[in-house]
């Protein structure tokens, strides 16, 4: 595995506290994370999901269950709190994909995509290499494209461009997430780039380097 990733300093002092009292420092730990978490679920969370659950409920199940695991946790410090925490919300968030729009609700799942904010934050710097979005086409077809050529991506893409793209992870914390190698991981987001940058480039979205 790559070079230790290191904690916050006041990531770390909270996480002192909470191992010697897990009982009362733990709370002030998972609130000092809150709007980080809460912008990890926000970022990934599956529209077709909203009718049925809100991202709070999301982020309140993966408080539980960090506290569930925390000793677990404090055991095996197996990577940074932070990226621990978060891997835990995209895994909850995983679940409830899982049992909502596969195994119960197959007709929701049919429902037609619609553009989202990750999608456009994930291919805006490839795509503003070209002419304006409204020099093309109509703002709105325009992110109709841009999601439909996202949902283009298998999810490994998606997911490693979204972790370098729109939450500015490093490869070595990537590695961390992906359990490899830092260079593996680098190797993921430069092939998952290049993918995107074709499919982008075949729909005239973005133009072809010279």
């Amino acid at each position: 595995m790559s070079a230790q990733l290191s904690d916050s300093a006041e990531t770390a002092r909270l996480l002192a506290c909470a191992a010697s009292d897990q009982q009362s420092a733990l709370a002030g730990l998972l609130k000092h994370h809150q709007r980080y978490l809460r912008r990890i679920v926000e970022l990934r969370f599956d529209n077709r999901l909203r009718a049925r659950i809100d991202p709070s409920d999301v982020v309140q199940e993966t408080q539980l269950e960090a506290h569930r695991r925390f000793a677990d946790y404090l055991r095996r410090r197996p990577m940074p709190f932070k990226l621990w925490l978060r891997k835990t919300a995209q895994q909850r968030l995983c679940d409830l994909q899982r049992e909502h729009l596969v195994a119960q609700n197959r007709s929701v799942g049919r429902e037609k995509p619609q553009p989202d904010h990750s999608s456009l934050m994930l291919a805006a710097p490839l795509a503003g290499r070209g002419p304006s979005p409204s020099e093309q086409v109509a703002r709105r077809d325009f992110e109709q494209q841009v999601a439909l050529v996202v949902g283009e991506l298998s999810d490994s893409d998606r997911d490693v461009l979204l972790m370098r793209h729109v939450e500015g992870l490093s490869h070595q914390e990537i590695a961390y997430l992906l359990d490899v190698e830092t260079a593996a991981a680098r190797k993921r987001y430069g092939r998952a780039l290049l993918r995107l940058r074709k499919l982008l480039v075949d729909r005239g979205l973005a133009e072809e380097d010279a």
